[in-house]
Protein backbone atom coordinates (compact mmCIF):
# COMPACT_ATOMS: atom_id res chain seq x y z
CA UNK A 1 0.00 0.00 0.00
CA UNK A 2 1.30 3.46 -0.89
CA UNK A 3 0.96 6.45 1.41
CA UNK A 4 1.05 10.11 0.45
CA UNK A 5 4.08 12.19 1.40
CA UNK A 6 1.91 14.42 3.57
CA UNK A 7 0.41 11.48 5.48
CA UNK A 8 3.83 10.01 5.96
CA UNK A 9 5.08 13.34 7.34
CA UNK A 10 2.08 13.59 9.67
CA UNK A 11 2.50 10.10 11.06
CA UNK A 12 6.27 10.41 11.41
CA UNK A 13 5.82 13.63 13.34
CA UNK A 14 3.47 11.79 15.66
CA UNK A 15 5.93 8.94 15.96
CA UNK A 16 8.94 11.11 16.68
CA UNK A 17 7.17 13.48 19.03
CA UNK A 18 7.53 11.25 22.09
CA UNK A 19 10.48 10.26 24.24
CA UNK A 20 11.99 6.79 24.69
CA UNK A 21 10.04 4.70 27.16
CA UNK A 22 11.42 3.21 30.35
CA UNK A 23 9.43 1.05 32.73
CA UNK A 24 8.47 2.59 36.03
CA UNK A 25 9.70 0.73 39.13
CA UNK A 26 6.72 -0.02 41.37
CA UNK A 27 4.99 -3.06 42.84
CA UNK A 28 4.61 -6.17 40.67
CA UNK A 29 1.54 -6.47 38.51
CA UNK A 30 0.34 -9.46 36.50
CA UNK A 31 0.32 -9.54 32.71
CA UNK A 32 -3.06 -8.58 31.23
CA UNK A 33 -3.78 -9.65 27.66
CA UNK A 34 -6.86 -7.56 27.03
CA UNK A 35 -5.92 -3.88 27.19
CA UNK A 36 -9.60 -2.91 27.14
CA UNK A 37 -9.86 -4.03 30.80
CA UNK A 38 -7.43 -1.36 32.01
CA UNK A 39 -8.91 1.35 34.23
CA UNK A 40 -6.22 3.88 35.07
CA UNK A 41 -6.77 7.52 35.83
CA UNK A 42 -5.60 9.99 33.15
CA UNK A 43 -1.82 10.23 33.25
CA UNK A 44 -1.51 7.33 35.71
CA UNK A 45 1.18 4.74 34.98
CA UNK A 46 0.82 1.07 35.87
CA UNK A 47 2.67 -0.40 38.82
CA UNK A 48 5.23 -2.90 37.55
CA UNK A 49 8.50 -4.28 38.81
CA UNK A 50 11.53 -3.62 36.61
CA UNK A 51 12.69 -7.23 36.48
CA UNK A 52 15.83 -8.52 34.78
CA UNK A 53 13.69 -9.96 32.01
CA UNK A 54 11.91 -6.66 31.32
CA UNK A 55 15.16 -4.71 31.44
CA UNK A 56 16.84 -7.20 29.09
CA UNK A 57 13.94 -7.03 26.61
CA UNK A 58 13.96 -3.22 26.67
CA UNK A 59 17.70 -3.21 25.93
CA UNK A 60 17.26 -5.71 23.09
CA UNK A 61 14.45 -3.62 21.62
CA UNK A 62 16.48 -0.41 21.82
CA UNK A 63 19.54 -2.08 20.29
CA UNK A 64 17.39 -3.47 17.48
CA UNK A 65 16.10 0.03 16.77
CA UNK A 66 19.64 1.44 16.76
CA UNK A 67 20.72 -1.26 14.27
CA UNK A 68 17.81 -0.35 12.02
CA UNK A 69 15.87 -3.56 12.69
CA UNK A 70 12.68 -1.62 13.31
CA UNK A 71 10.33 -4.57 12.80
CA UNK A 72 11.93 -6.55 15.61
CA UNK A 73 12.09 -3.46 17.81
CA UNK A 74 8.42 -2.74 17.21
CA UNK A 75 7.34 -6.29 17.99
CA UNK A 76 9.41 -6.31 21.18
CA UNK A 77 8.02 -2.99 22.39
CA UNK A 78 4.43 -4.08 21.68
CA UNK A 79 4.98 -7.27 23.66
CA UNK A 80 6.55 -5.28 26.49
CA UNK A 81 3.60 -2.88 26.53
CA UNK A 82 1.17 -5.78 26.84
CA UNK A 83 3.19 -7.33 29.67
CA UNK A 84 3.73 -4.11 31.62
CA UNK A 85 0.63 -2.11 30.57
CA UNK A 86 2.95 0.87 30.09
CA UNK A 87 1.68 3.10 27.22
CA UNK A 88 5.15 4.59 26.77
CA UNK A 89 6.42 1.23 25.53
CA UNK A 90 3.53 0.97 23.05
CA UNK A 91 4.39 4.49 21.88
CA UNK A 92 8.01 3.40 21.40
CA UNK A 93 6.78 0.44 19.36
CA UNK A 94 4.75 2.83 17.22
CA UNK A 95 7.82 5.01 16.68
CA UNK A 96 9.93 2.01 15.64
CA UNK A 97 7.26 0.71 13.25
CA UNK A 98 6.93 4.13 11.63
CA UNK A 99 10.69 4.40 11.15
CA UNK A 100 10.58 0.95 9.54
CA UNK A 101 7.64 2.01 7.33
CA UNK A 102 5.67 -1.07 8.44
CA UNK A 103 2.17 0.39 8.53
CA UNK A 104 0.53 -2.83 9.70
CA UNK A 105 2.86 -3.02 12.67
CA UNK A 106 2.41 0.71 13.29
CA UNK A 107 -1.36 0.26 13.38
CA UNK A 108 -1.07 -2.58 15.91
CA UNK A 109 1.23 -0.48 18.08
CA UNK A 110 -1.02 2.57 17.80
CA UNK A 111 -4.06 0.51 18.84
CA UNK A 112 -2.13 -0.80 21.82
CA UNK A 113 -0.99 2.70 22.72
CA UNK A 114 -4.51 4.13 22.43
CA UNK A 115 -5.91 1.27 24.49
CA UNK A 116 -3.38 1.84 27.25
CA UNK A 117 -3.73 5.63 27.13
CA UNK A 118 -7.30 6.33 25.96
CA UNK A 119 -7.08 9.93 27.19
CA UNK A 120 -3.93 10.66 25.19
CA UNK A 121 -5.09 12.57 22.06
CA UNK A 122 -1.83 11.79 20.24
CA UNK A 123 -2.29 8.06 20.78
CA UNK A 124 -5.93 8.05 19.74
CA UNK A 125 -5.26 10.29 16.71
CA UNK A 126 -2.47 7.99 15.53
CA UNK A 127 -4.69 4.92 15.85
CA UNK A 128 -7.66 6.49 14.08
CA UNK A 129 -5.50 8.03 11.33
CA UNK A 130 -3.92 4.68 10.52
CA UNK A 131 -7.30 2.95 10.61
CA UNK A 132 -8.77 5.53 8.22
CA UNK A 133 -5.79 5.33 5.86
CA UNK A 134 -6.07 1.54 5.63
CA UNK A 135 -9.74 1.84 4.71
CA UNK A 136 -11.16 0.85 8.09
CA UNK A 137 -13.80 3.57 8.25
CA UNK A 138 -16.87 1.64 9.37
CA UNK A 139 -16.46 2.56 13.03
CA UNK A 140 -14.54 5.76 12.52
CA UNK A 141 -17.52 8.11 12.54
CA UNK A 142 -18.86 6.49 15.71
CA UNK A 143 -15.46 6.74 17.38
CA UNK A 144 -15.20 10.39 16.45
CA UNK A 145 -18.70 11.10 17.74
CA UNK A 146 -17.76 9.50 21.05
CA UNK A 147 -14.58 11.55 21.27
CA UNK A 148 -16.39 14.80 20.52
CA UNK A 149 -19.21 14.00 22.94
CA UNK A 150 -16.83 13.24 25.80
CA UNK A 151 -14.47 16.15 25.10
CA UNK A 152 -14.53 19.17 27.37
CA UNK A 153 -13.15 21.36 24.58
CA UNK A 154 -15.56 20.75 21.70
CA UNK A 155 -13.76 23.05 19.27
CA UNK A 156 -10.46 21.24 19.78
CA UNK A 157 -12.22 17.89 19.37
CA UNK A 158 -13.68 19.05 16.04
CA UNK A 159 -10.23 20.18 14.89
CA UNK A 160 -8.76 16.77 15.80
CA UNK A 161 -11.58 14.94 14.02
CA UNK A 162 -11.01 17.03 10.91
CA UNK A 163 -7.27 16.29 11.01
CA UNK A 164 -7.91 12.56 11.28
CA UNK A 165 -10.32 12.28 8.34
CA UNK A 166 -8.11 14.55 6.23
CA UNK A 167 -5.59 11.70 6.10
CA UNK A 168 -8.04 9.43 4.27
CA UNK A 169 -7.19 8.88 0.62
CA UNK A 170 -10.82 8.92 -0.60
CA UNK A 171 -11.85 12.50 0.08
CA UNK A 172 -15.52 11.86 -0.69
CA UNK A 173 -15.68 9.19 2.00
CA UNK A 174 -13.72 11.48 4.31
CA UNK A 175 -16.39 14.16 3.85
CA UNK A 176 -19.16 11.64 4.59
CA UNK A 177 -17.38 10.41 7.74
CA UNK A 178 -16.81 13.94 9.00
CA UNK A 179 -20.42 14.86 8.31
CA UNK A 180 -21.56 11.90 10.42
CA UNK A 181 -19.08 12.77 13.16
CA UNK A 182 -20.19 16.40 13.43
CA UNK A 183 -23.72 15.64 14.50
CA UNK A 184 -26.21 18.01 16.08
CA UNK A 185 -24.13 18.36 19.22
CA UNK A 186 -21.54 20.53 17.45
CA UNK A 187 -23.10 21.43 14.10
CA UNK A 188 -23.90 24.90 15.43
CA UNK A 189 -20.24 25.62 16.05
CA UNK A 190 -18.58 27.75 13.34
CA UNK A 191 -15.50 25.53 13.52
CA UNK A 192 -17.62 22.54 12.50
CA UNK A 193 -18.87 24.30 9.38
CA UNK A 194 -15.32 25.36 8.54
CA UNK A 195 -14.14 21.77 8.93
CA UNK A 196 -16.87 20.59 6.57
CA UNK A 197 -15.96 23.37 4.12
CA UNK A 198 -12.35 22.21 4.07
CA UNK A 199 -13.37 18.57 3.65
CA UNK A 200 -15.74 19.47 0.80
CA UNK A 201 -12.99 21.47 -0.92
CA UNK A 202 -10.62 18.50 -0.64
CA UNK A 203 -13.37 16.32 -2.15
CA UNK A 204 -13.58 18.76 -5.12
CA UNK A 205 -17.08 19.83 -4.13
CA UNK A 206 -16.66 23.60 -4.55
CA UNK A 207 -20.36 24.35 -4.15
CA UNK A 208 -20.58 22.52 -0.82
CA UNK A 209 -17.33 24.17 0.32
CA UNK A 210 -18.79 27.62 -0.37
CA UNK A 211 -22.11 26.71 1.25
CA UNK A 212 -20.40 25.55 4.46
CA UNK A 213 -18.11 28.60 4.49
CA UNK A 214 -21.08 30.92 4.28
CA UNK A 215 -22.83 28.94 7.02
CA UNK A 216 -19.79 29.44 9.26
CA UNK A 217 -19.81 33.17 8.51
CA UNK A 218 -23.50 33.39 9.39
CA UNK A 219 -22.81 31.66 12.71
CA UNK A 220 -19.89 34.00 13.40
CA UNK A 221 -20.21 37.17 11.30
CA UNK A 222 -16.86 38.47 12.59
CA UNK A 223 -14.84 35.36 11.63
CA UNK A 224 -12.02 36.30 9.28
CA UNK A 225 -11.27 32.59 8.78
CA UNK A 226 -14.79 32.06 7.46
CA UNK A 227 -14.61 35.16 5.26
CA UNK A 228 -11.31 33.92 3.82
CA UNK A 229 -12.88 30.59 2.89
CA UNK A 230 -15.88 32.29 1.31
CA UNK A 231 -13.48 34.13 -0.97
CA UNK A 232 -11.09 31.27 -1.67
CA UNK A 233 -13.68 28.53 -2.20
CA UNK A 234 -16.21 30.77 -3.88
CA UNK A 235 -13.91 31.98 -6.63
CA UNK A 236 -14.48 28.72 -8.51
CA UNK A 237 -18.23 28.87 -8.07
CA UNK A 238 -19.36 32.49 -8.28
CA UNK A 239 -16.29 34.78 -8.39
CA UNK A 240 -18.06 38.09 -8.96
CA UNK A 241 -20.50 37.48 -6.12
CA UNK A 242 -17.90 36.37 -3.55
CA UNK A 243 -15.56 39.22 -4.41
CA UNK A 244 -18.38 41.69 -3.88
CA UNK A 245 -19.36 39.92 -0.64
CA UNK A 246 -15.75 40.07 0.54
CA UNK A 247 -15.51 43.78 -0.26
CA UNK A 248 -18.68 44.42 1.74
CA UNK A 249 -17.40 42.38 4.69
CA UNK A 250 -14.11 44.32 4.67
CA UNK A 251 -15.98 47.61 4.90
CA UNK A 252 -17.22 46.59 8.36
CA UNK A 253 -14.00 44.78 9.32
CA UNK A 254 -11.25 47.17 8.15
CA UNK A 255 -8.61 45.55 10.40
CA UNK A 256 -8.78 42.20 8.56
CA UNK A 257 -5.42 42.77 6.88
CA UNK A 258 -4.78 39.16 5.87
CA UNK A 259 -8.09 38.84 4.05
CA UNK A 260 -7.66 42.24 2.41
CA UNK A 261 -4.27 41.20 1.02
CA UNK A 262 -5.75 37.88 -0.11
CA UNK A 263 -8.47 39.74 -2.00
CA UNK A 264 -5.88 42.00 -3.61
CA UNK A 265 -3.87 38.96 -4.69
CA UNK A 266 -6.91 37.30 -6.26
CA UNK A 267 -7.80 40.50 -8.11
CA UNK A 268 -4.28 40.66 -9.51
CA UNK A 269 -4.57 37.03 -10.66
CA UNK A 270 -7.74 38.05 -12.48
CA UNK A 271 -5.80 40.99 -13.95
CA UNK A 272 -8.17 43.46 -12.32
CA UNK A 273 -5.25 45.74 -11.54
CA UNK A 274 -7.14 49.00 -11.07
CA UNK A 275 -9.54 47.37 -8.61
CA UNK A 276 -6.60 45.84 -6.73
CA UNK A 277 -4.80 49.19 -6.60
CA UNK A 278 -7.92 50.85 -5.22
CA UNK A 279 -7.86 48.40 -2.32
CA UNK A 280 -4.15 49.01 -1.73
CA UNK A 281 -4.85 52.74 -1.67
CA UNK A 282 -7.61 52.20 0.89
CA UNK A 283 -5.31 50.13 3.09
CA UNK A 284 -2.49 52.68 2.87
CA UNK A 285 -4.84 55.54 3.79
CA UNK A 286 -6.05 53.58 6.80
CA UNK A 287 -2.56 52.48 7.90
CA UNK A 288 0.06 54.95 6.55
CA UNK A 289 2.69 53.39 8.85
CA UNK A 290 2.26 50.00 7.11
CA UNK A 291 5.23 50.44 4.81
CA UNK A 292 4.97 46.90 3.45
CA UNK A 293 2.01 48.19 1.43
CA UNK A 294 4.48 50.33 -0.54
CA UNK A 295 6.05 47.13 -1.83
CA UNK A 296 2.64 45.56 -2.54
CA UNK A 297 1.62 48.70 -4.45
CA UNK A 298 4.86 48.59 -6.47
CA UNK A 299 4.38 44.91 -7.38
CA UNK A 300 0.90 45.56 -8.73
CA UNK A 301 1.98 48.70 -10.57
CA UNK A 302 4.68 46.68 -12.31
CA UNK A 303 2.22 43.90 -13.21
CA UNK A 304 -0.14 46.56 -14.54
CA UNK A 305 2.57 47.95 -16.81
CA UNK A 306 3.27 51.11 -14.82
CA UNK A 307 7.04 50.66 -14.53
CA UNK A 308 7.86 54.28 -13.64
CA UNK A 309 5.34 54.36 -10.78
CA UNK A 310 6.58 50.98 -9.53
CA UNK A 311 10.17 52.23 -9.57
CA UNK A 312 9.20 55.36 -7.65
CA UNK A 313 7.42 53.34 -4.96
CA UNK A 314 10.30 50.89 -4.63
CA UNK A 315 12.86 53.64 -4.17
CA UNK A 316 10.62 55.15 -1.50
CA UNK A 317 10.36 51.75 0.16
CA UNK A 318 14.16 51.28 0.08
CA UNK A 319 14.58 54.73 1.64
CA UNK A 320 12.28 53.71 4.51
CA UNK A 321 14.17 50.46 5.06
CA UNK A 322 17.51 52.31 4.97
CA UNK A 323 16.28 54.63 7.72
CA UNK A 324 15.20 51.62 9.76
CA UNK A 325 18.66 50.09 9.38
CA UNK A 326 20.29 53.32 10.51
CA UNK A 327 18.20 53.45 13.68
CA UNK A 328 18.03 49.73 14.47
CA UNK A 329 20.55 46.91 14.45
CA UNK A 330 20.18 44.44 11.56
CA UNK A 331 19.77 41.64 14.11
CA UNK A 332 16.48 43.08 15.37
CA UNK A 333 14.92 44.19 12.08
CA UNK A 334 14.22 42.66 8.68
CA UNK A 335 14.96 45.96 6.93
CA UNK A 336 17.99 44.58 5.07
CA UNK A 337 16.01 41.66 3.64
CA UNK A 338 13.09 43.93 2.73
CA UNK A 339 15.34 46.37 0.89
CA UNK A 340 16.98 43.49 -0.97
CA UNK A 341 13.58 42.19 -2.08
CA UNK A 342 12.80 45.66 -3.42
CA UNK A 343 16.05 45.73 -5.36
CA UNK A 344 15.27 42.32 -6.87
CA UNK A 345 11.99 43.75 -8.15
CA UNK A 346 13.90 46.72 -9.55
CA UNK A 347 16.10 44.18 -11.35
CA UNK A 348 12.98 42.64 -12.93
CA UNK A 349 11.78 46.06 -14.05
CA UNK A 350 15.14 46.92 -15.58
CA UNK A 351 15.33 43.58 -17.39
CA UNK A 352 11.80 44.01 -18.75
CA UNK A 353 12.96 47.31 -20.24
CA UNK A 354 16.16 45.82 -21.62
CA UNK A 355 18.33 47.93 -19.32
CA UNK A 356 20.85 45.25 -18.29
CA UNK A 357 23.33 47.80 -16.92
CA UNK A 358 20.73 49.12 -14.43
CA UNK A 359 19.77 45.57 -13.47
CA UNK A 360 23.43 44.76 -12.72
CA UNK A 361 23.76 47.98 -10.69
CA UNK A 362 20.80 46.96 -8.53
CA UNK A 363 22.21 43.44 -8.04
CA UNK A 364 25.48 44.91 -6.80
CA UNK A 365 23.57 46.97 -4.22
CA UNK A 366 22.08 43.87 -2.57
CA UNK A 367 23.93 43.28 0.68
CA UNK A 368 21.72 40.69 2.36
CA UNK A 369 24.10 37.74 2.98
CA UNK A 370 21.34 35.23 2.26
CA UNK A 371 20.77 36.75 -1.20
CA UNK A 372 24.29 37.86 -2.10
CA UNK A 373 25.28 34.61 -3.82
CA UNK A 374 22.01 34.46 -5.78
CA UNK A 375 22.39 38.09 -6.82
CA UNK A 376 25.93 37.69 -8.12
CA UNK A 377 25.08 34.53 -10.04
CA UNK A 378 22.25 36.43 -11.70
CA UNK A 379 24.67 39.27 -12.42
CA UNK A 380 26.92 36.84 -14.31
CA UNK A 381 23.96 35.69 -16.40
CA UNK A 382 23.13 39.29 -17.30
CA UNK A 383 26.76 40.04 -18.15
CA UNK A 384 26.75 37.08 -20.54
CA UNK A 385 23.45 38.21 -22.02
CA UNK A 386 25.07 41.59 -22.68
CA UNK A 387 27.82 39.78 -24.61
CA UNK A 388 30.57 39.92 -21.98
CA UNK A 389 31.23 36.23 -21.28
CA UNK A 390 34.74 36.87 -19.94
CA UNK A 391 33.35 39.24 -17.30
CA UNK A 392 30.61 36.73 -16.47
CA UNK A 393 33.24 34.02 -15.92
CA UNK A 394 35.25 36.35 -13.67
CA UNK A 395 32.14 37.14 -11.61
CA UNK A 396 31.50 33.41 -11.09
CA UNK A 397 35.14 32.62 -10.33
CA UNK A 398 35.52 35.48 -7.82
CA UNK A 399 32.30 34.63 -6.00
CA UNK A 400 32.94 32.97 -2.58
CA UNK A 401 31.30 29.55 -2.47
CA UNK A 402 30.37 28.37 1.01
CA UNK A 403 29.41 24.76 0.28
CA UNK A 404 28.96 22.09 -2.38
CA UNK A 405 25.51 23.40 -3.31
CA UNK A 406 26.90 26.82 -4.19
CA UNK A 407 29.83 25.23 -6.03
CA UNK A 408 27.43 23.16 -8.12
CA UNK A 409 25.19 26.18 -8.85
CA UNK A 410 28.22 28.17 -9.99
CA UNK A 411 29.34 25.37 -12.31
CA UNK A 412 25.85 24.85 -13.73
CA UNK A 413 25.39 28.58 -14.31
CA UNK A 414 28.68 28.96 -16.16
CA UNK A 415 27.95 25.86 -18.25
CA UNK A 416 24.56 27.32 -19.13
CA UNK A 417 26.23 30.56 -20.19
CA UNK A 418 28.60 28.66 -22.47
CA UNK A 419 25.74 26.59 -23.89
CA UNK A 420 23.62 29.66 -24.68
CA UNK A 421 26.64 31.20 -26.40
CA UNK A 422 27.00 28.12 -28.62
CA UNK A 423 30.19 26.97 -26.86
CA UNK A 424 29.04 23.45 -26.09
CA UNK A 425 32.57 22.01 -25.91
CA UNK A 426 33.53 24.48 -23.19
CA UNK A 427 30.33 23.72 -21.28
CA UNK A 428 31.07 19.98 -21.44
CA UNK A 429 34.67 20.50 -20.32
CA UNK A 430 33.53 22.57 -17.35
CA UNK A 431 30.86 20.07 -16.25
CA UNK A 432 33.19 17.08 -16.63
CA UNK A 433 35.55 18.83 -14.24
CA UNK A 434 32.70 19.70 -11.86
CA UNK A 435 31.42 16.12 -11.99
CA UNK A 436 34.78 14.83 -10.80
CA UNK A 437 34.87 17.35 -7.95
CA UNK A 438 31.22 16.75 -6.95
CA UNK A 439 30.58 13.16 -8.09
CA UNK A 440 27.23 12.65 -6.35
CA UNK A 441 25.48 15.75 -7.69
CA UNK A 442 22.63 14.63 -9.97
CA UNK A 443 22.03 18.15 -11.33
CA UNK A 444 25.55 18.28 -12.77
CA UNK A 445 25.24 14.83 -14.29
CA UNK A 446 21.85 15.71 -15.78
CA UNK A 447 23.09 18.87 -17.51
CA UNK A 448 26.22 17.08 -18.71
CA UNK A 449 24.09 14.26 -20.11
CA UNK A 450 21.93 16.73 -22.02
CA UNK A 451 25.06 18.30 -23.50
CA UNK A 452 26.27 14.86 -24.58
CA UNK A 453 22.90 14.36 -26.29
CA UNK A 454 23.36 17.68 -28.11
CA UNK A 455 26.79 16.50 -29.28
CA UNK A 456 25.37 13.19 -30.48
CA UNK A 457 27.27 11.17 -27.86
CA UNK A 458 24.27 8.94 -27.19
CA UNK A 459 26.07 6.19 -25.25
CA UNK A 460 27.49 8.76 -22.85
CA UNK A 461 24.09 10.44 -22.61
CA UNK A 462 22.28 7.20 -21.74
CA UNK A 463 24.86 6.04 -19.22
CA UNK A 464 24.92 9.35 -17.39
CA UNK A 465 21.13 9.75 -17.39
CA UNK A 466 20.74 6.28 -15.89
CA UNK A 467 23.22 7.33 -13.22
CA UNK A 468 21.05 10.39 -12.50
CA UNK A 469 18.07 8.08 -12.02
CA UNK A 470 20.11 5.96 -9.61
CA UNK A 471 21.12 9.02 -7.58
CA UNK A 472 17.72 10.74 -7.71
CA UNK A 473 15.00 8.14 -8.35
CA UNK A 474 12.25 10.76 -7.94
CA UNK A 475 13.72 13.04 -10.63
CA UNK A 476 10.93 13.10 -13.22
CA UNK A 477 13.06 15.10 -15.68
CA UNK A 478 15.62 12.29 -15.95
CA UNK A 479 12.99 9.69 -16.86
CA UNK A 480 11.44 12.16 -19.27
CA UNK A 481 14.73 13.02 -20.98
CA UNK A 482 15.67 9.40 -21.56
CA UNK A 483 12.16 8.35 -22.56
CA UNK A 484 11.71 11.27 -24.95
CA UNK A 485 15.08 10.64 -26.59
CA UNK A 486 14.13 7.04 -27.29
CA UNK A 487 10.75 8.10 -28.67
CA UNK A 488 12.26 10.86 -30.80
CA UNK A 489 14.80 8.43 -32.25
CA UNK A 490 12.07 5.81 -32.73
CA UNK A 491 13.90 3.11 -30.77
CA UNK A 492 13.56 1.25 -27.46
CA UNK A 493 9.90 2.24 -27.53
CA UNK A 494 8.86 -0.27 -24.86
CA UNK A 495 11.39 1.20 -22.45
CA UNK A 496 10.41 4.70 -23.54
CA UNK A 497 6.84 3.86 -22.56
CA UNK A 498 7.89 2.71 -19.08
CA UNK A 499 10.16 5.69 -18.49
CA UNK A 500 7.56 8.23 -19.58
CA UNK A 501 4.80 6.51 -17.65
CA UNK A 502 6.82 6.81 -14.46
CA UNK A 503 7.75 10.43 -15.22
CA UNK A 504 4.06 11.21 -15.71
CA UNK A 505 3.20 9.49 -12.42
CA UNK A 506 5.71 11.72 -10.63
CA UNK A 507 4.57 14.95 -12.32
CA UNK A 508 1.21 14.45 -14.06
CA UNK A 509 0.79 18.12 -15.05
CA UNK A 510 4.31 18.80 -16.29
CA UNK A 511 3.85 20.15 -19.85
CA UNK A 512 7.27 18.90 -20.98
CA UNK A 513 6.39 15.37 -19.89
CA UNK A 514 2.96 15.64 -21.52
CA UNK A 515 4.73 16.64 -24.75
CA UNK A 516 7.06 13.64 -24.52
CA UNK A 517 4.19 11.23 -23.88
CA UNK A 518 2.30 12.68 -26.82
CA UNK A 519 5.34 12.28 -29.06
CA UNK A 520 5.72 8.67 -27.91
CA UNK A 521 2.10 7.92 -28.89
CA UNK A 522 2.75 9.53 -32.27
CA UNK A 523 5.68 7.18 -32.77
CA UNK A 524 3.51 4.13 -32.04
CA UNK A 525 0.80 5.54 -34.36
CA UNK A 526 -1.83 6.20 -31.69
CA UNK A 527 -2.76 9.58 -33.12
CA UNK A 528 -5.78 10.25 -30.91
CA UNK A 529 -3.77 9.72 -27.72
CA UNK A 530 -0.91 11.75 -29.17
CA UNK A 531 -3.25 14.64 -29.95
CA UNK A 532 -4.76 14.56 -26.45
CA UNK A 533 -1.42 14.78 -24.64
CA UNK A 534 0.08 17.34 -27.01
CA UNK A 535 -2.97 19.62 -26.78
CA UNK A 536 -2.79 19.42 -22.98
CA UNK A 537 0.91 20.27 -23.13
CA UNK A 538 0.39 23.20 -25.51
CA UNK A 539 -2.40 24.59 -23.34
CA UNK A 540 0.11 24.92 -20.49
CA UNK A 541 3.24 25.72 -22.51
CA UNK A 542 3.23 27.88 -25.64
CA UNK A 543 6.56 26.40 -26.71
CA UNK A 544 7.77 26.17 -30.33
CA UNK A 545 8.90 22.54 -29.97
CA UNK A 546 5.54 21.49 -28.55
CA UNK A 547 3.85 23.40 -31.37
CA UNK A 548 6.02 21.55 -33.91
CA UNK A 549 4.93 18.19 -32.49
CA UNK A 550 1.26 19.16 -32.20
CA UNK A 551 1.23 20.56 -35.72
CA UNK A 552 2.78 17.39 -37.12
CA UNK A 553 0.13 15.20 -35.52
CA UNK A 554 -2.63 17.47 -36.82
CA UNK A 555 -1.08 17.42 -40.31
CA UNK A 556 -0.87 13.62 -40.40
CA UNK A 557 -4.49 13.42 -39.19
CA UNK A 558 -5.53 15.54 -42.18
CA UNK A 559 -6.24 18.72 -40.18
CA UNK A 560 -3.79 20.81 -42.17
CA UNK A 561 -5.30 24.23 -41.57
CA UNK A 562 -5.14 23.65 -37.82
CA UNK A 563 -1.54 22.51 -38.19
CA UNK A 564 -0.64 25.63 -40.17
CA UNK A 565 -2.26 27.86 -37.56
CA UNK A 566 -0.32 26.25 -34.69
CA UNK A 567 2.94 26.37 -36.64
CA UNK A 568 2.43 30.00 -37.65
CA UNK A 569 1.80 31.05 -34.05
CA UNK A 570 5.00 29.32 -32.99
CA UNK A 571 6.96 30.75 -35.94
CA UNK A 572 5.96 34.28 -34.96
CA UNK A 573 7.19 33.70 -31.41
CA UNK A 574 10.35 31.69 -32.10
CA UNK A 575 11.26 31.51 -35.80
CA UNK A 576 14.74 30.05 -35.13
CA UNK A 577 13.62 27.04 -33.08
CA UNK A 578 15.49 24.05 -34.52
CA UNK A 579 12.67 21.52 -34.11
CA UNK A 580 10.12 23.87 -35.65
CA UNK A 581 12.39 24.82 -38.57
CA UNK A 582 13.13 21.15 -39.31
CA UNK A 583 9.44 20.23 -39.13
CA UNK A 584 8.36 23.02 -41.48
CA UNK A 585 11.07 22.08 -43.98
CA UNK A 586 10.07 18.41 -43.85
CA UNK A 587 6.45 19.23 -44.71
CA UNK A 588 7.31 21.98 -47.18
CA UNK A 589 5.55 24.71 -45.21
CA UNK A 590 6.80 28.31 -45.36
CA UNK A 591 5.76 31.49 -43.59
CA UNK A 592 6.75 35.04 -44.53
Amino acid sequence: MKYSAFLWFFLCMLALAGTPATAQVQAPRPVIDNVATIHLRPGELPAVTLTRDILYRILVAELSAQRGDYDQAGELFIALARDTLDPRLAQRGFQAAMLGRDMGLAYRAAKEWAGLAPDNPEAVASSLALAATSGQTSGLATALVDRIRSADDKEQAVIQASAIVSKMSDKRIALDVLEQALQSEVDSLPIARLALADAAWAALDSYRALEESRAALRLDPDSEAAAQRVLEYGLKVDPDSVITQTEQWLQTHPQARKLHLMLIGRLVERREFDRALDHVSTMRARAPEDFDLLYTDAEIQFRAGHADRARQLLNEYISVQTQRRQSLDDKVTNAMADASDARLLLVQIAESEGDLAEAITQLDLIDDPSLRFQAQVHKAVLQARAGNIAQARKTIEDLPKRDDRERSVAALTMASIYREAGRTDMAVELLVRADKELPDTPEIKYDLAMLYERQGRMDDFEALMRRVIDLAPENANAYNALGYTYADQDRNLDEAHDLLEYALELEPDNPYILDSVGWYFYRVNDLEAALDYLERSYAHLQDAEVAAHLGEVLWVMGRREDARRIWQEAHERDPANETLVETLQRFGVEFP
